[in-house]
């Protein structure tokens, strides 16, 4: 199969069919739901918070709250008091079982489950898949992290409506150097391998360095991309600010990192500073902007014209450009 990454692939134009950019429709269904653009914020301590993930819901995001630290129950409870839609996160241990238990006696039903552990190809998975459709059968159930299309069948298989592609691709992910399995380097090529299989929707989540990523991402076959650094340091993001050298910074670190397990154990994940961005709002504005631009070029109106584009393979062993029709 061909290997390939973010940073050695573009998509190649066709004749566009828009006066103006304005006129393309970033928006994607998930679950039910019509979102403005296929980004979700990473569920991690320093992306998202309950005052995030409100706003997300309030204005047409789709948000996945982090799982750390966090009563779940009363998480539920105050988005539907305040009339929007719950999108958490769960584990696969005890704790997380008899969350879901209460949610479902209190009959307050998240819209969205993520099942959210490293490694989703597990029976642990399996098992809290089978949980949440007994007891929650109307939450819509995402399950990851995979990076094989025997993972995304399986999962697919055991009840799962979505799917999460990626192991250890972020920026502040250190899997690769630390177990030497992943998809870090090759998580585009790993997106499309994934989505040959797939019957059901996929969440890119990781590597995506650029706004034209996310293009790029749902050309593979990703209905949604999953963004961590991007969508980290900005104002109103968790995390501590820390000024260097008269210039603001906000932590950034991931969820398999000592900063977030509170103990160096089992440790995949580092901390780095992002420089502060500004709001949040405006950058999510410029991604839809930068996405409405990509369907111009892929000859569309709509994000799923992404999918008919042709592309090439820069360098490597494909040197002087390879077209793939």
């Amino acid at each position: 199969m061909e290997i390939f990454d973010y940073d050695n692939v573009l998509l190649l134009p066709r004749k566009c069919r828009v006066e103006s950019r304005s006129e393309c429709d970033a928006g994607v269904e998930l679950g039910g739901r019509t979102f403005r653009i296929p980004v979700v914020p990473a569920n991690m301590k320093t992306v998202v918070d309950e005052k995030i993930c409100l706003w997300l819901a309030q204005n047409g995001y789709f948000y996945v709250m982090h799982r750390f630290d966090l009563d779940n129950v009363a998480f539920v409870r105050e988005m539907h008091s305040k009339g929007a839609y719950a999108s958490i996160s769960v584990g696969v241990k005890k704790p997380d079982y008899d969350a879901v238990d209460q949610l479902a006696a209190e009959g307050q039903v998240p819209e969205y489950v993520t099942i959210d552990i490293a490694h989703g190809h597990a029976d642990s998975v399996r098992n809290m898949i089978a949980h949440l459709k007994k007891k929650l059968p109307s939450a819509f159930v995402i399950a990851g992290n995979v990076g094989t299309p025997e993972a995304i069948i399986d999962l697919e298989n055991w009840g799962a409506d979505a799917t999460k592609v990626g192991i250890g691709p972020g920026k502040v992910c250190i899997t690769r150097m630390k177990t030497g399995f992943g998809t870090g380097g090759w998580q585009l090529s790993a997106l499309k391998w994934c989505a040959r299989v797939a019957t059901k929707p996929i969440i890119a989540d990781g590597g995506i360095r650029e706004h034209g990523d996310i293009a790029k991402s749902v050309r593979f076959g990703a209905t949604m991309v999953m963004i961590g650094s991007m969508l980290a340091g900005h104002e109103e993001s968790p995390g501590e600010t820390v000024d260097v050298d008269g210039r603001l910074f906000k932590e950034y670190y991931g969820s398999a990192s000592d900063f977030n397990k509170g103990e160096y154990k089992h440790v995949e994940g580092k901390r780095i500073l992002e420089p502060v961005k500004g709001k949040l709002a405006d950058t999510l504005r410029e991604m839809e902007e930068d996405v409405q631009s990509s369907i111009s070029y892929s000859g569309g109106k709509k994000l799923m014209d992404v999918r008919k584009v042709n592309y090439v393979i820069l360098g490597g062993d494909n040197a002087g450009e390879h077209l793939l029709m």
